[in-house]
């Protein structure tokens, strides 16, 4: 039995789809005074999961799903898990300043407390975020369908460009499935206040090379960014400008996780971006990648 709560309804219905399970229907309300009101229709399997991001209103969104697993438990369910594609919090895993919350360990421990049995999400900000729960715990990739995605739209083979270090693994993952190159952008400190990005040069063998920049390696390439996630999308638009400055022929981007906040989307069509490419682990009009097949897959 799939579950899709109110903001992972489609994906939810795409899942039960690709399982050939029955979708359960949840009457979903609000009282006059904004307090939330659940109601499950039908049988409860033994087994049930539970498809739910806890994206934008983050609290919301993270009640319903709380309720929903403790209700679940309570009307039989031996067995709940629980899909969050997109885990709210989960950029705060640690104290980066003295007195701050570990926001991440709070809500991984509020998903416990409800009565979860197995916990899945899809590209965490911080894959040490999983340590956070005691009970089984999968962090799913989303590159292998973005990657399926970049190779029906383009015949040639392009360039896979992480924004910042932290983001090359998803460059290396996509760029070995497509069998082509990927790079990443570093800020380099030339001052005091100064700040320069750069494109690195990596050799084949992964390791950077002598040289810092390489504008060969973007010329006249088609260049697919790729992030975890876009908020506001300032590093992207940086990104995009540089790789144009350098000749690149056109620039698409990628994420799992479309944010895209404070006027982000046209932000970042306005710098040059040919297409926005997202996943559905947000509800958004650049999704354009479905990841029902890889969540069924971990499911099974």
């Amino acid at each position: 039995m799939i579950i899709g709560c109110s903001a992972s309804q489609d994906l939810a219905a795409k899942v039960a789809y690709e399982l050939n399970e029955e979708l359960c229907y949840v009457e979903n309300k609000k009282f006059p005074d904004g307090e939330r009101y659940l109601r499950v229709d039908g049988k409860i399997d033994d087994e049930v999961t539970i498809i739910q991001s806890t994206c934008y209103p983050q609290d919301e969104n993270l009640i319903e799903l709380l309720f929903l697993i403790k209700n679940l438990k309570d009307l039989g369910a031996k067995k709940v898990k629980v899909v969050v594609p997109y885990m709210a919090y989960a950029r705060q895993e640690k104290r980066f300043k003295n007195g701050e919350t570990i926001s991440a360990q709070i809500v991984a421990s509020l998903i416990q407390s409800a009565g979860a049995d197995e916990f899945i999400s899809i590209n965490l900000h911080e894959e040490c975020v999983l340590n956070f729960f005691d009970i089984p715990a999968k962090n799913l990739s989303a590159m292998p369908a973005i990657a399926e995605y970049i190779a029906g739209v383009t015949d040639e083979k392009p360039i896979i460009l992480a924004p910042d270090k932290g983001a090359y693994p998803f460059a290396q993952e996509i760029a070995e499935i497509l069998d082509c190159d990927c790079t990443y952008l570093s800020k380099v400190r030339l001052g005091p206040d100064k700040v320069e990005t750069r494109i690195v040069d990596v050799r084949c063998d992964g390791a950077e090379g002598e040289s810092t920049v390489n504008i060969d390696a973007v010329k006249e390439k088609r260049v697919f960014i790729i992030d975890d996630i876009i908020a506001t999308g300032g590093t992207i638009v940086n990104a995009i400008k540089l790789l144009q400055a350098n000749g690149a022929k056109s620039v698409d981007v990628c994420c799992v996780h479309p944010i895209l906040v404070n006027g982000a989307v046209a932000r970042i069509y306005a710098a040059g971006a040919g297409s926005i490419i997202a996943t559905n682990t947000i509800s958004s009009d650049t999704t354009r990648v479905s990841l029902a097949k890889t969540i069924a897959n971990a499911l099974k």
